[in-house]
């Protein structure tokens, strides 16, 4: 069979372009498939603030075409710490993030787990959200006040659910029950994998309180089933009609800070182009009517910045731990 000269280039052509293809995509790496499909992993349970945060970020990353594909993962269990301990199994994957925040270093302080967040890569730090006590809308108790009352008079018999053993919404609660006199490891404390099993034993009447971000809790004390009695916040937050714990005479603030981390073991490129991801994400339109509707606080940090914050934030959590015998 002949070839005429005008095949034989068409031929080379094709070589040279696949081969400069070839080229491109082994010098970009995982670059150009995270662009395409990224998981996220909420590591909690369906319908708590690690969930609504991850789906919210899904929704601005896919809208805005920011990543085409972006899928949340559900690992519930031990305050994030088995979410941890599979990210950190996932060495040099660049095309998972996962949910992070006050609530899984607490987990880590009070735990046992190998893993620790010294193991998985630093992305980055967008938002704080804070506490809200609440009760059911038909409780007795109708006020700050009057819960702590009720909390003195019956340190065991006044129930608290909240999130896992060693979360912001355990730490608060043992902070709050030092501050008023009671022994914080007295605290009758119901631990919940999610905001959604939480929910179900307030509305159950199983817990005489409830415990967590006021995210979790937002729908239902906007349609008068639970009573938002007071936040961990410094000072009142726009938007949310209560008072802080401070203002009600109880010297407790705490924020649950919310952030992204990578596996381990990634080069300095991918997480650059993890970083850009975020950093699109947080500097979209469609990011600042997120933090807005849901009444958190912008707080961007990424790189040593990040890094140091984490380090400091695991000190400090370790020492309140400690120093309330949880």
């Amino acid at each position: 069979m002949r070839f005429s000269l005008k095949q034989a280039v068409f031929g080379i052509a094709v070589i040279v372009v696949a081969a400069v293809a070839f080229v491109n995509a082994a010098q970009s790496g995982g670059t150009a498939t995270v662009r395409n499909k990224l998981t996220i992993i909420a590591p909690a349970s369906p319908g708590g603030g690690w969930d609504g945060f991850a789906r919210e970020a899904q929704l601005v990353l896919r809208e805005d075409g920011i990543v085409n594909n972006v899928q949340v993962v559900n690992v519930p269990g031990a305050g994030g710490t088995i979410g941890l301990s599979q990210l950190v199994q996932m060495h040099g994957r660049d095309d998972v993030l996962m949910v992070t925040g006050g609530v899984m270093i607490g987990a880590i302080s009070v735990g046992n787990t190998p893993e620790s967040i010294d193991d998985v890569t630093p992305v980055a730090r967008l938002a704080d959200d804070y506490a809200a006590l609440v009760v059911p809308a038909d409780s007795d108790i109708e006020t700050f006040e009057e819960f702590v009352e009720a909390w003195r008079d019956d340190p065991t018999g006044v129930s608290i659910a909240g999130g896992s053993l060693g979360g912001i919404d355990h730490l608060v609660t043992g902070m709050l029950a030092r501050e008023i006199g009671i022994d914080p490891e007295q605290a009758n404390y119901l631990a919940y994998s999610g905001g959604g099993e939480t929910l179900s034993a307030l509305l159950s009447h199983t817990t005489t309180a409830g415990m967590a971000g006021y995210n979790e809790f937002a729908g239902q004390i906007e349609s008068g089933t639970l009573r938002l009695l007071a936040v961990s916040a410094p000072e009142p937050i726009d938007g949310i009609d209560a008072p802080t714990f401070i203002q009600g005479g109880v010297d407790v603030q705490m924020a649950n800070w919310r952030g992204f981390v990578a596996p381990p073991g990634l080069t300095e490129p991918q997480v650059d182009e993890l970083r850009a991801i975020i950093d699109e994400l947080h500097g979209s339109p469609g990011w600042a009517d997120v933090v807005a509707r849901n009444a958190w606080t912008d707080n961007y940090m990424v790189g040593d910045e990040f890094s140091g914050f984490l380090d400091d934030e695991q000190a400090l959590t370790d020492e309140i731990v400690e120093e309330l015998g949880l």
